[in-house]
């Protein structure tokens, strides 16, 4: 772990990050570094052995709720819950899990940007684990290589699938296009809604937060009007 790395959590451990306390981070929704924080050992513990504490974790914190788990319909919500989030809306933590993305060269020989716009993601808010749904949309100009269309989509589902904060998404699905493309002209704008925001907090039901990465020459303002025009169509 870096050095800045280590500072970092140090002070956020000490409740002193700037002057925030933990829970202004998390009612502010401030991130803390473009990486996903995980422990060294993530992945010492199979998936399988993962659920099963997750399970019973779960079991307690519904009995401690006061929740009755002798009900038909609650007895199985704790291993539901574990398969959930390990299997479905925390699948993308695991680096298995990530795409396979294979690269072709760009014989049609199409050398402006092409965009995929609105793909649908459900991601979870780290700071309260609730959903953060919303869409991406995605742009680049090919420099001699070009992926699959469904690849993109895929990608943005992988990082959307770990608990997440906006920006970091945003940024996280920007480094991978620029790193399997190699190329620095990508654009990424996501719009989502927040359920942390909407339903606890200030519930403000009918804001969205957008976010944006622009690189290379989506930087010129020619290409940003020229894509937010594609967006708009």
């Amino acid at each position: 772990m870096k050095h800045q790395e280590i500072m970092l959590n140090t002070l956020i451990k000490t409740n002193n990050l700037n002057g925030f306390s933990e829970d202004e981070i998390g009612d502010d929704h401030i991130y803390t570094g473009l990486e996903t924080p995980m422990k060294v050992d993530a992945f010492e513990i199979s998936d399988e052995e993962k659920k099963e504490k997750i399970a019973v974790l779960f079991s307690q914190i519904m009995d401690v709720m006061g929740l009755d788990l002798n009900d038909d319909s609650l007895r199985g919500t704790p291993n539901r819950v574990a398969k959930m989030y390990i299997d479905e809306i925390f699948s993308g933590l695991n680096p298995a899990n990530k795409p396979k993305v294979a690269l072709f060269d760009n014989k049609y020989q199409y050398n402006q940007m092409l965009v995929e716009k609105n793909i649908t993601f459900y991601s979870n808010c780290e700071h309260h684990f609730v959903p953060i749904i919303g869409k991406a949309h995605i742009a680049y100009v090919s420099s001699g290589k070009v992926i699959g269309l469904s690849k993109l989509n895929r990608i943005v589902q992988y990082y959307a699938k770990r608990p997440q904060v906006q920006e970091r998404l945003t940024n996280q699905i920007a480094g991978e296009l620029s790193k399997i493309l190699e190329t620095e002209n990508i654009a990424v704008i996501i719009d989502a809604k927040h359920l942390c925001v909407s339903s606890r907090g200030i519930k403000d039901d009918t804001s969205a937060t957008v976010t944006a990465f622009y690189g290379g020459i989506f930087n010129e303002p020619n290409k940003i009007a020229e894509l937010q025009n594609y967006l708009n169509q």
